[in-house]
């Protein structure tokens, strides 16, 4: 009886226009900030901070950009590390060559400059498609970190290529401490979210998953494929480059090339898999579910006390036999169990 939409009438467009249009969801979301944003800091412990919270964020934020140009425009992408890694870098180009700038407008810039490769690297998109794109996209993770890697501008001509992120600092307000670090990013990620969440619900998200559903139709009945797939690859590759940049100054505290390698790319492809491919908050369930497992199984390789070579693999063989599982018995995810779990809240507890 607790989620039910019985009495709860709209008087207005813009009642019936909400984001969250039921009062359980908009209740649940602002208890859900309230405890992030002033339970959680006071509770948690630096190593919850720095090894769970903060990473779990910008996962789910480059989760939300992939899922974007993958889940909801249908064009396959392995390149989100690529711009993950133009915008921690453009970021810190414009921190240290532009006088008094501020950190946010940095971040801002930065996953501008991501957009603009994305637009350049999404153009292919105009005539390949699934595999073929797949493989254009996974060209730009080789292309992009090669130029950060023998481009000595990008890095200051640092000799080692990694060189240390400045200081964040916000209103003469020093975000130095995990905490800190935390909050700025919850707010941020919270912000981009629904602002994501708004998006998808205009005539740009409608025109992304008419694309995707079929591009020749879409055609047909007026969607510009050109603008509507290089839209979707600038939205997306800036959601990645505003989270590169949190991933370089909120959690490594450095920028270097090889932070953001293939690897992490197919890291945030099993987090859309996982969580769920065209859906916002399977994009947090598959973050929270990557970042967490390979904890788990430290745990429990340390329990069972399993030899050095199966516990260094361990992880690699559990997520490939999860992606199998969910794309075979749950292609929709995580996420979709969320929404059976809210369809049997609907009818509880009555049996139908």
């Amino acid at each position: 009886m607790l989620y039910r939409e019985a009495g709860q009438f709209k008087i207005s467009y813009q009642a019936d226009s909400q984001i969250f249009p039921i009062r359980q969801d908009r209740l649940f979301i602002i208890a859900m900030l309230v405890f992030a944003f002033f339970v959680v800091p006071m509770v948690a412990s630096p190593y919850v901070f720095s090894a769970i919270l903060i990473p779990f964020l910008i996962f789910a934020l480059a989760a939300l950009g992939l899922n974007i140009l993958t889940g909801y425009a249908g064009q396959l992408s392995l390149g989100s590390a690529a711009f993950m890694a133009v915008g921690a870098f453009a970021a810190y180009n414009f921190i240290l060559r532009v006088p008094g700038i501020p950190v946010l407008a940095a971040f801002i810039l930065g996953g501008l400059c991501a957009a603009a490769v994305g637009v350049a690297f999404g153009l292919p998109s105009l005539r390949i498609r699934g595999f073929y794109l797949a493989a254009a996209t996974l060209a730009t993770q080789f292309f992009v970190v090669w130029c950060l890697t023998k481009i000595g501008w990008f890095t200051n001509y640092s000799s080692s290529g990694v060189i240390t992120a400045q200081r964040i600092t916000i209103l003469g307000y020093n975000f130095d401490t995990p905490a800190s670090k935390y909050v700025l990013t919850l707010a941020i990620v919270s912000v981009m979210a629904l602002l994501m969440k708004n998006m998808v619900r205009t005539n740009v998200g409608r025109s992304w998953m008419a694309v995707r559903d079929m591009d020749v139709a879409a055609e047909v009945i007026g969607f510009r494929l050109m603008r509507t797939k290089l839209l979707a690859f600038a939205v997306s590759s800036f959601y990645c480059g505003v989270a590169g940049a949190l991933y370089a100054y909120a959690y490594l505290g450095t920028v270097e090339p090889e932070a953001y390698s293939l690897d992490l790319s197919f890291r945030i492809l099993f987090m859309i898999i996982i969580g769920g491919v065209g859906s916002i908050i399977g994009s947090f369930f598959g973050a929270a579910f990557i970042v967490l497992l390979p904890i788990l199984l430290n745990i429990i390789a340390h329990t069972l006390d399993l030899p050095t070579s199966v516990a260094s693999n361990l992880e690699l063989m559990v997520f490939g036999a999860l992606i199998i599982f969910f794309l075979i018995v749950e292609p929709h995810g995580l996420a979709r169990l969320w929404q059976i779990a809210k369809e049997k809240l609907r009818l509880w507890p009555f049996p139908h």
